[in-house]
């Protein structure tokens, strides 16, 4: 995805600092990532074998990464956090959460979008120093069931703009997460940017999450949108491997969109953050509820 180039080579241990980029450090608790021996801008280096996409390093850098031998570093690229024109909103992976929440458009219209984008964003279990490292490509490409940023994507048509070796796509970020950790990414693709349509970010929006503590996991999130010509769109993440999109030409009732969704007969979780029948039962409550804001 970017020319060929000359990778750093950095000491055995590459550690994680508290601003999200690596550094030695001595005598203090890290994760050691003892396979890394190169570290390189990501614009000047050919993707190979072994080689990490490096943005906040949230999780990258919360365990061992066996295979990773080269880590090629996205802020390289300088990409704007938001972006936005009459056409959407472009919202580069390499956006932390906190800019994200913290963002404001001028277009008034897409007030309704930053307002859901808030919500989700500190819907991420994680402190204030987790919020301002942790980026929205990285919490696509984690694809985890409670990755509030699938929710976000999905709920208000989203595409996701993925550069590879030779050739750049994109795809509705509802099709991106195929599964628990499972995306549709390719060997050596990068997701760049997330992008966002005009037509959706006025729509009227409805949010609803639940976790069994205060603080905990999302184990049920449930995102909606309206359109001002009443089609609607449910999406439920965080109970299920991957998000579950439901379309409405219409307003629907709360018993027609729980039978929408058990027409796709979702495949419910069950963990130590909930199990599946409560999963199921929540999920069809939220549903009801974000109905009848969406309605209000």
């Amino acid at each position: 995805m970017a020319a060929g180039g000359t990778g750093q080579v950095f000491p055995r241990n590459i550690v994680a600092a508290a601003w999200g980029h690596d550094h030695e450090r001595a005598g203090a608790d890290r994760v050691d990532l003892n396979t890394v021996t190169e570290f390189a801008p990501a614009t000047e280096a050919t993707w190979r074998d072994g080689d990490a996409w490096l943005g906040g390093g949230t999780f990258l850098f919360s365990q061992p990464q066996p295979g990773v031998t080269r880590l090629l570093d996205l802020a390289a690229f300088d990409w704007s956090p938001v972006t936005e024109d009459a056409d959407g909103v472009a919202i580069a992976a390499t956006c932390t959460f906190a800019e994200l929440a913290r963002w404001r458009p001028s277009h008034a219209a897409f007030a309704p979008f930053a307002a859901l984008a808030a919500r989700c964003c500190h819907a991420l279990l994680g402190s204030f120093k987790v919020h301002n490292v942790a980026t929205v490509g990285g919490n696509l490409c984690l694809s985890l069931p409670a990755g509030p940023v699938t929710a976000l994507a999905s709920t208000m048509d989203g595409v996701v703009l993925l550069r590879g070796r030779g050739e750049s796509r994109g795809m509705p970020a509802a099709d991106f997460v195929t599964g628990d950790g499972r995306n549709a990414l390719r060997p050596g693709e990068l997701l760049t940017r997330l992008w966002l349509p005009a037509a959706s970010l006025s729509a009227r929006t409805a949010f609803r999450q639940l976790s069994l503590s205060p603080a905990g996991r999302s184990a049920v999130l449930v995102a909606g949108r309206r359109d001002r010509f009443a089609d609607t769109v449910v999406t439920v993440t965080a109970s299920t491997p991957r998000p579950v999109c439901l379309r409405f030409p219409a307003p629907p009732t709360p018993a027609e969109a729980v039978a929408a969704l058990d027409a796709q007969r979702p495949e419910y979780l069950d963990d130590v953050h909930g199990n599946a029948a409560w999963r199921a039962a929540m999920t069809r409550r939220l549903i009801g509820e974000v109905l009848a804001e969406l309605a209000s």
